[in-house]
């Protein structure tokens, strides 16, 4: 489509100007009339997170949204501005994307008088028109608002001329959608300047006679714990926010299975099968339940997602040594994610020094969670009928698949192992046999069916 490039252009074409958070409102009652996604790639908050999100989105409320970390809040707030329009006009080369049909700053004022009709006309898309700024201690409210530029004066520049204005990150988000992260990390100086951007809708520039009416919708993010009257916000700044939207981990297991397949790197180089990402999503889950880990710090949903991708690193290790072909995640690549992610948790003061074996222990258990789901009620008497005799099998990190499959040998019934596991048509290769067969011995291990016993890197599974 022919884009217009100048005002007269704009009007012709019967282009009408609407403030972001009206663009926000219409475009969103568009997708919930034709019910298509709101928010794409959010998992898990279907029926509690967008629900109040929209809601605000409709009132025309600037919001925070708390939660713990890796809860998904920033992910969540950069989708809001797939709810612009997807072209916008600007005036050509206005540092704050001033509207052609009403410019606010000094030069598009200018601009405007000078040129009439023919005022020059760029377009935006919607992924330009966000700003995100991580608060730190350190930001100041030139890095936010904006301060004297002094090369603009070195240029010859009065002091007083409202243009030697550097504007910051909010003004040049001016039409558009601005993100403040963990907003209570801004020293309360610096929180001050935001009020009149969220209430008066402009901003002020040291002692400059100068308002500009900003168009902006402001959406910030805070940890509960900080976002208290105790905690580091000013209560007047609070109150400038239209709504608080609480954000959580996955509910469910399968908010946790869909997340880890959507964000976990897909070019590692080795499947991850179901039954071991359902395992990961347990372990996580167990993680977060713990009273030995520290529930206002929380537990990442990048743990569950760095765990699956360490597995799976684990399993194309392997490969690179021993040659396989095409490597699959098996259980015993499971281990390294503890000693990898202990890092990622907060543990309670009281379990200092026991963060490893706290971890294992939860990584067992859901291991024993995810068999009893899968495989609980099978027969598996084929399988263990191998260790009648006083048999052994060796397993570990580094024994490739058809070495393992070699050691245990035929086993009736493995095909509807591998089906009850998520094991569809093109998984019939040796290193997803052997991913189910040896879940299903550290399966029959936890439930006291075998014994194990881990040497130097390898695991013998026995009666």
């Amino acid at each position: 489509m022919h884009q217009p490039l100048n005002l007269r252009e704009l009007r012709e074409s019967g282009h009408v100007h609407r403030t972001v958070k009206a663009e926000v409102r219409e475009n969103l009652l568009a997708r919930l009339r034709a019910g298509e996604p709101r928010f794409p790639g959010i998992v898990g908050f279907d029926d509690t997170v967008l629900p109040h999100l929209e809601r605000a989105l409709l009132a025309g409320h600037d919001l925070v949204l708390l939660g713990e970390r890796g809860q998904g809040k920033t992910r969540l707030i950069r989708t809001v501005t797939g709810l612009l329009d997807e072209w916008t006009p600007v005036v050509e080369g206005c540092e704050i994307n001033d509207h052609p049909y009403a410019p606010v700053c000094t030069r598009c004022r200018a601009l405007a008088e000078e040129l009439g009709d023919e005022l020059p006309v760029a377009w935006k898309h919607r992924d330009e028109r966000y700003g995100e700024k991580l608060a730190t201690p350190d930001t100041s409210v030139g890095d936010l608002i904006g301060d004297v530029d002094p090369i603009k004066i070195a240029e010859g520049r009065r002091l007083g001329d409202p243009e030697t204005v550097h504007y910051g990150l909010v003004p040049r988000t001016n039409r558009g959608v601005f993100s403040v992260n963990e907003l209570p990390d801004l020293a309360e100086r610096i929180q001050v300047a935001l009020l009149n951007v969220l209430e008066e809708r402009d901003i002020q520039v040291r002692g400059y006679n100068l308002r500009l009416p900003l168009d902006v919708l402001l959406i910030a993010s805070a940890n509960p714990e900080d976002y208290t009257n105790r905690g580091r916000i000013i209560t007047p700044l609070k109150d400038r926010f239209g709504a608080e939207v609480r954000t959580h981990y996955p509910l469910t297991v399968e908010d946790e299975l869909a997340l880890i397949r959507q964000e976990s790197t897909p070019d590692i180089g080795a499947d991850v099968p179901e039954h071991l990402v359902e395992t990961i999503a347990r372990f996580t889950r167990l993680v977060r339940e713990s009273t030995s880990v520290d529930a206002r710090s929380g537990v990442s949903a990048r743990f569950s997602i760095a765990a699956a991708e360490t597995a799976a690193a684990s399993a194309v290790r392997r490969a690179a040594i021993t040659g396989e072909e095409r490597p699959v995640t098996r259980v015993c690549d499971l281990p390294c994610v503890v000693h990898s992610l202990r890092g990622k948790v907060e543990f309670e003061v009281s379990e200092e020094g026991r963060e490893t074996e706290i971890l294992a222990h939860l990584l067992r258990r859901a291991t024993a969670e995810t068999f009893r789901s899968r495989l609980g009620g099978m027969d598996l008497s084929a399988l263990t009928d191998k260790f009648a005799q006083g048999n052994q099998v060796e397993s570990g990190a580094l024994v490739p698949a058809g070495e393992l499959l070699r050691r245990i040998g035929p086993v009736e019934g493995l095909a509807k192992i591998m089906s009850r596991l998520g094991m569809g048509e093109g998984e019939e290769s040796p290193g997803h046999a052997a991913a189910a067969l040896e879940f299903a011995l550290e399966g029959l291990y936890l439930m006291r069916r075998l014994s194990k016993d881990d040497l130097d890197g390898m695991t013998v599974y026995r009666t």
